[in-house]
């Protein structure tokens, strides 16, 4: 399991800064489709008119950019001890403890809190409710 476990108090807490770098996260990653896109659309054009050796030019400035910016997001929520699963989404996972097993707390962006679990292999159609605090014991 990480090195870092965290109660679902904890998760919630860590939300205050984990919760902009997944929203930028997610712009960042919205906008290089869009670049992807616009280069696809002049490597086709360029092809199609014979003039293939421009297709092999190299990434724009703001894409290369935006990569770099998109791989500190993901470094920084990696060192305070989150798992991104889905950079598009904010799909993100807490390591904690339930029942003295690993699991993971879910959270994505747009949810309000972190209230959903799952376990190692469950992934996220595996999620169910929170229904423990403090120290990974459920209750009742």
């Amino acid at each position: 399991m990480a090195a870092r476990t965290f109660t679902p108090t904890e998760a919630n807490s860590a939300l205050a800064e984990v919760r902009p770098l997944a929203e930028r996260m997610i712009e960042i990653r919205a906008r290089l489709g869009e670049l992807e896109s616009e280069q696809r659309e002049a490597v086709r054009i360029v092809a199609g008119n014979g003039h293939g050796n421009a297709v092999g030019e190299a990434r724009s400035p703001e894409f290369n950019g935006l990569v770099a910016e998109l791989e500190e997001c993901v470094d920084r929520l990696s060192e305070l001890g989150v798992q991104v699963k889905d950079v598009a989404s904010g799909l993100l996972d807490f390591p904690s403890r339930r029942d003295g097993a690993d699991v993971l707390l879910c959270w994505r962006v747009g949810e309000e809190s972190v209230e959903w679990w799952h376990g190692l292999e469950d992934g996220f159609a595996g999620r169910r409710r929170v229904d423990w605090e403090g120290d990974g014991k459920s209750e009742g």
